[in-house]
């Protein structure tokens, strides 16, 4: 008889061996090593204390690599030399289980912070990184020709060079307080994903023990501007531009919409905040097409373009509803997250005419004092039915300045709740 083939047995992560974990997650702890790692480690499903693995949208493709031999299941990463360029925190908002519930704040330093762990063998892994770098954008250019803004050597050179601090945020979810966000059982929160993701995480509904979520999705990625120091001081000026992701005008230069221009001239914002004393933040989120996606939006840019009478303000919104069912599903609850990550209480220029953004971030405890809108000279001519479409259906207030009453109700209301 020929040899029988080895079994390869996988333990099935939906059906713990026991009702307590290795290393349990308390989220909000002050204490890193009391809060613990997030452990989403493939070699070593014991240790494993999260739904989902590292990398967001990228782990598919690990997948593949695995299945098709290029990659060893097994594989560790080598973190040498890659600890954060710059500190970012603690900050009093790491503790706080209702204001960051969609990234992890130690994710940047877990390697660090838990050594220990990743000396005994365990395979902890960041789901952030901070480096510095160099961006250099036509637009900012044509700003320093325009005498908009000035080179002054160190945040912005001549050449147009900009010299800044980055980080990519993978998402982390805390599933008790996500599901608080949206006025939700967590029940209710992890039979949705269960359901509408075909059963891809099973342990949502099997595991209720776990309630850390590393979704496949899409991250974010912050660019920072001038003193990181002043980031959180809320007496030092602050430009903040808050920026979903539109491929086709960001990197292609699409003319349809807004997004380009409104991205350049946030930066330029911030550029001009650093060099009078402040700082400046672009936060980019991984939202394509409202987070409808970019089929989705090529189907609507089509549909709107072919419908009696051309493209109109009036059935703008009306053609994506037909086509996703809804107007939007960015949802920016979950937004003012990487904000309360950089301990910010106050932004003094919000580049940014959205009320849904504005509102999301003033729910959560921050202070808005202006908001500064895009000039008219930079909107394209295409883009002017979004435009107009905004404003008829009130998606956005034109240079509103935080009320009396807004600004009372924030200072009024304890951070550390």
């Amino acid at each position: 008889m020929p040899d029988k083939k080895p079994v390869n047995h996988i333990r099935l992560t939906s059906h713990p061996d026991s009702d307590s974990q290795v290393a349990p997650i308390r989220w909000g702890d002050p204490d890193p090593l009391r809060r613990g790692p997030v452990i989403a480690t493939l070699t070593e499903p014991a240790n494993r204390n999260v739904i989902g693995t590292h990398s967001g949208s990228y782990a598919i493709y690990r997948a593949v690599a695995v299945a098709a031999g290029q990659l060893t299941q097994d594989h560790r990463a080598d973190l040498t030399n890659t600890a954060p360029a710059v500190q970012i925190g603690p900050h009093k908002s790491w503790e706080n289980t209702e204001r960051i519930v969609s990234m992890d704040p130690w994710g940047a330093v877990a390697p660090q912070v838990f050594r220990a762990q990743l000396e005994q063998g365990v395979d902890i892994r960041p789901s952030i990184a901070i480096t510095r770098a160099h961006i250099n954008m036509p637009e900012l250019r044509d700003a320093i020709t325009a005498g908009r803004l000035k080179p002054d050597g160190n945040i912005l050179c001549a050449n147009g060079d900009v010299s800044v601090v980055k980080a990519a945020v993978e998402p982390v979810w805390y599933l008790p307080g996500i599901a608080k966000r949206f006025g939700l059982t967590e029940a209710q929160l992890r039979r949705g994903l269960f359901e509408q993701t075909g059963g891809m995480f099973p342990e949502l509904i099997t595991r209720s023990d776990l309630e850390v979520f590393l979704p496949p999705i899409g991250g974010l990625t912050l660019y920072f501007f001038g003193d990181m120091d002043s980031i959180s001081n809320p007496d030092i000026p602050l430009a903040v531009r808050v920026h979903d992701e539109c491929n086709g005008s960001d990197v292609f230069g699409s003319d349809i919409c807004t997004c380009r221009p409104y991205l350049t001239h946030g930066i330029e914002v911030c550029i001009q905040t650093a060099q009078a004393g402040g700082a400046g933040v672009i936060v980019y989120s991984r939202k394509e097409g409202r987070a409808l996606g970019e089929v989705t939006k090529f189907l609507v840019y089509n549909a709107r373009k072919r419908q009696e009478g051309g493209d109109s303000a009036a059935t703008y919104f009306h053609r994506t509803e037909c086509v996703a069912g809804v107007q939007d599903m960015r949802f920016q609850e979950l937004m003012p997250d990487a904000l309360h990550w950089l301990g910010i209480t106050r932004i003094h220029r919000f580049v940014s005419m959205s009320d849904m953004k504005h509102d999301a971030i003033v729910r959560s405890g921050i202070e808005i004092l202006e908001r500064v809108p895009i000039p008219e000279e930079l909107v394209p001519a295409d883009a002017k039915v979004e435009m107009e479409a905004k404003k008829a259906a009130g998606y956005f207030t034109t240079g509103k300045v935080a009320s009396k009453e807004e600004l009372a109700e924030v200072k009024g209301r304890s951070l550390d709740a």
